[in-house]
């Protein structure tokens, strides 16, 4: 009892002492960012604040990931402001039209990526959006404001460097290394049941499968945390997708031992074929052992994979598309208004398209901003109105902005995914509408103004997915499933090379469809008929390693024979192959092929579905 209370992190008021520590560095970091931003004279200071509020993450290797895509991002959608204008900046309707085809380009790029990379994409809307957008009365002043954003860009990410760096940021392989061994533990769980003949539920393999495959944005920010990153990255990236490939192996021993139990005859015809899946789920549990070990120890592992991210372009294609329509109705709903400074507003809502399609729920996204919005202001005016109160002293402004720094990055640190989004974007929009400067004018006009277009833009965009929703999580496992079922069709697929990683992509589409599903029962039976499919083309690829592993003498009737059996997936086929093949010469490449078409038989059996 005395270890486990002494293991447990110091606690103030409620957080982590961790939490604080993070919260103070992103606070130490906002301010040296607009400190640097006053000395220097830039004519746009709140952007340094905001790209420190942007790069808040408690470990180095997240901060520093993202900053080096914030640059990549920045410079494309400033060149790309400067270009839109500076061409049809006479074009009326027009430039509406291109501004709202950049949109839903980024958002289709957005949309096949994942991480920090789709951030990247909506990062090249944002910066329109403030470029080119905000400004949209006022082209002349174009390329003044690219130069001036760029610049305090650049300095709210050496803050925020500077700050992780000095203050020692925790580093993030630790984390990525203890979540990794708890996978392992709880698929090396799976094995355990499939040796008795206990199949893992879909819920459960699909909820592992996600665990796992969720991993991959957050290993590939190692490379950029220290000089040894770029190993730790790839040792974590080979376990992940070696975890995917051992689940796969226990679902198959477990369809293979179903209805066997503990005391099955070794002399039965599956006896075999269930004693090689046995070593070869102990040989995948090693490998992944192995490349924890070589996490670790900081070493590249004796073989490494890719992680290849599974991309739906049809999916990718209908959220642009939503994406362009929102942003032309909204231009069209304020041009009707006839407001003046309209622009700003739809500059916002520009943004709020980008960021609600990287998340994986765009119409609760924006329910987000509609909450996040006022609260934001709210915090805004609190912070401008009543506690600065005209003052133009720096040190007086540091103090002031303590608490409304502290509080919602606390909030970020906690476990429940909308508490955290909600202190991410009540510090973004705070400071945006604070909008620190030079000279702070601190008129109750522009800061009315500012909290009425931001509010604005978040219900035109709640208007917008009224009137066309986003694409249903039912269609969405619909259009997946129907990509699935073709791949699986595609038989040349069990003969492609480096097949754990391709599993890791179909383990990822498993994912996908697992987190649209909720509690319904349509929900389930799709994520079943997922599990088939991953199931089965595990094993198609697995009797493509089969082949691989024939001898080489072995006669060409025999190893044609083998292949057309694996191409046209003919379970009876493959078994017949491996029993002649055996009959002829044992090996391992046979009892590998006698396995698949034993497992491949038993997964189509009505009983197993």
């Amino acid at each position: 009892m005395t270890a486990a209370v002494g293991q447990r992190p110091l606690v103030l008021a409620g957080f982590p002492i961790a939490g604080w520590a993070f919260a103070l560095r992103t606070w130490i970091a906002l301010v040296l960012a607009l400190y640097a931003a006053f000395r220097l004279e830039l004519q746009s200071p709140a952007t340094a604040a905001l790209t420190v509020a942007v790069l808040a993450f408690p470990t180095r290797g997240q901060g520093m990931e993202k900053a080096a895509y914030r640059v990549a991002a920045s410079i494309i959608g400033l060149t790309a402001a400067v270009g839109i204008i500076g061409i049809f900046h006479q074009t009326g309707g027009l430039l509406i039209a291109v501004l709202a085809l950049w949109i839903g380009a980024c958002v289709f790029v957005s949309c096949l990526l994942d991480g920090f990379r789709s951030y990247a994409a909506v990062l090249c809307i944002i910066s329109v959006a403030l470029v080119a957008i905000e400004p949209l009365d006022m082209p002349q002043s174009v390329f003044q404001l690219a130069h001036e954003r760029g610049a305090a860009i650049v300095v709210g990410i050496i803050a925020s460097t500077l700050v992780n760096d000095i203050l020692f940021a925790p580093d993030h392989h630790p984390r990525i290394h203890q979540r990794l061994a708890d996978l392992q533990h709880r698929v090396a769980a799976f094995g355990r049941a499939a040796l008795q003949g206990i199949s893992p539920g879909a819920g459960e393999s699909a909820a592992l499968l996600r665990d796992i495959t969720g991993l991959r944005p957050d290993i590939t920010g190692l490379a950029l945390e220290s000089s040894l990153g770029p190993r730790r990255s790839t040792a974590a990236r080979t376990a992940m997708v070696d975890l995917v490939f051992t689940l796969a192996a226990a679902r198959m021993l477990a369809v293979l031992t179903a209805g066997q139990g503990a005391t099955r005859d070794p002399r039965a015809p599956a006896a075999g074929a269930i004693a090689w899946m046995t070593a070869e789920l102990r040989r995948r549990q090693g490998d992944v052992a192995a490349s924890l070990a070589a996490l670790t120890a900081s070493k590249l592992p004796q073989r490494g994979w890719r992680s290849p991210l599974y991309r739906s372009t049809r999916i990718a294609a209908a959220n642009a598309l939503r994406a362009i329509v929102y942003f032309s109705l909204s231009a069209a709903a304020l041009a009707l208004a006839g407001w003046d400074a309209t622009s700003v507003s739809l500059a916002f809502v520009g943004i709020l398209i980008g960021l609600s399609f990287m998340a994986p729920d765009p119409a609760g996204a924006s329910k987000l901003a509609l909450v996040a919005a006022p609260i934001g202001g709210l915090l805004a005016g609190i912070l401008e109105f009543v506690v600065l109160d005209g003052v133009s002293d720096f040190p007086l402004l540091a103090i002031g902005l303590l608490p409304f720094v502290l509080v919602p990055t606390l909030l970020m640190t906690l476990p429940n995914l909308a508490l955290a989004s909600l202190g991410r974007s009540n510090l973004v929009f705070a400071i945006a509408i604070f909008s620190p400067a030079n000279q702070q004018s601190y008129s109750p006009q522009t800061f009315l103004f500012s909290c009425l277009f931001l509010c604005l833009a978040s219900l035109l965009l709640a208007i917008c997915q009224k009137l066309l929703p986003p694409l249903e999580p039912a269609r969405q496992r619909r259009i997946l499933l129907g990509e699935a079922a073709r791949d699986l069709d595609n038989r040349q697929a069990s003969h492609r090379p480096h097949r754990e990683e391709q599993m890791f992509r179909d383990a990822g589409r498993v994912s996908r469809i697992a987190a649209t599903t909720g509690k319904d029962t349509a929900g389930q039976s799709d994520v079943e008929a997922a599990l088939r499919m991953f199931d089965e083309a595990a094993i198609l690829r697995l009797a493509g390693g089969a082949l691989d592993m024939l001898p080489a003498d072995t006669p060409h009737d025999q190893r044609r024979a083998s292949a057309a059996a694996v191409a046209a997936a003919n379970a009876g086929g493959m078994i017949a192959a491996a029993d002649l093949l055996a009959s002829r010469m044992p090996s391992t490449g046979a009892a590998a092929l006698a396995a698949a078409g034993l497992a491949l038989a038993r997964l189509r059996e009505p009983d197993t579905r």
